[in-house]
């Protein structure tokens, strides 16, 4: 199985309004609630896929509660295992306003629940269990408050001790800690990437990562695709033209198709080409954690993966 770590879940609202304005009252022509943060929705994209996957993290309070009820309720593929661990404080909620007009998304995040040192205690004796067993790990998304910055530094050791491949999908000072922890895999975008480095020309950035710690690093460069530099060699893997629509959760199923081949024994072009693909099938997608199966399978071929000049 693959573990997915969210440690700050969420509950997904997604509104779609005819057009967003600031300063006016809007009228909703859709709701969609779903169970969110990065590693849950990494999960139901490689459960969809057809991978057996477990998912742990934190969930408390009223929205906790719903979180795991939605959870529960996924259909779609392999079903998702819940292993998430209860807290007294109250998971939060994100608001996606998608406006129909302009395919624009407007995101609004709540904070995460304090975690006390028992509840965090209490997570690290279930990771622990759950490594046993799993083929892959995906440590995800941003701390919640009293969890202490070195938290993915030290879920990324207990997994390199397990011998379980682990990747890092996270930001600023966790990833920076994170990264020293040498993880197999990080998956940062541009500004991340420039955050961590000091760099913005992408190419100097991806590669200065990896000499951080990552033993590779693949950096999400928007709807311009994927540059990856690992230890087989440098890529960049492009869509045949940008997509229009929705991008949260975008980067998740990028994540879902990286792990997906790394289980599977794929090399680096194909996990890259399948990555891009599904990134775009999911902006085409109304919800984070789900992707257009047609425009996955329709864009695979035409992903072109290729040695980047700078790198010849």
């Amino acid at each position: 199985m693959i573990l997915t770590v969210t440690l700050n879940t969420a509950v997904d609202l997604t509104y779609r309004v005819p057009a967003l304005v600031p300063h006016a009252s809007h009228r909703v022509t859709q709701v969609i609630e779903r169970p969110g943060g990065k590693g849950l929705n990494v999960a139901r994209v490689l459960g969809a896929l057809g991978h057996e996957t477990v998912v742990t993290g934190f969930a408390g309070g009223a929205t906790g509660e719903t979180l795991r009820e939605l959870l529960a309720g996924t259909t779609a593929g392999q079903p998702v295992r819940d292993a998430l661990v209860p807290v007294a404080g109250s998971t939060r909620r994100t608001v996606a306003v998608v406006d129909a007009a302009s395919g624009d998304t407007t995101q609004l995040n709540e904070p995460g629940p304090a975690i006390a040192p028992a509840e965090w205690a209490a997570f690290t004796a279930r990771y622990a269990e759950l490594l046993d067993g799993a083929r892959a790990v995906a440590l995800c998304g941003s701390l919640p408050p009293g969890i202490h910055v070195g938290a993915y530094a030290e879920l990324v050791r207990l997994a390199r001790g397990a011998g379980v491949p682990v990747l890092l999908d996270t930001s600023g000072e966790p990833l920076r800690r994170g990264i020293a922890a040498r993880p197999d895999l990080i998956k940062p975008n541009a500004e991340e990437l420039a955050q961590l480095t000091g760099s913005r020309e992408p190419h100097r950035a991806t590669r200065d990562a990896r000499r951080r710690g990552a033993h590779a690093v693949i950096t999400s460069l928007g709807p311009e695709g994927l540059l990856a530099a690992t230890p087989e060699g440098l890529w960049q893997a492009s869509p045949p033209a940008p997509v229009q629509g929705n991008p949260t959760g975008a980067g998740d199923s990028a994540v879902a198709a990286l792990l997906a081949g790394l289980v599977d024994g794929a090399d680096w072009p194909t996990r890259l080409a399948h990555a891009v693909a599904l990134s775009a099938a999911t902006v085409l997608s109304p919800v984070a954690g789900e992707f257009d199966e047609s425009a996955y399978e329709s864009l695979l071929p035409r992903i072109t993966v290729e040695t980047p000049a700078t790198a010849a």
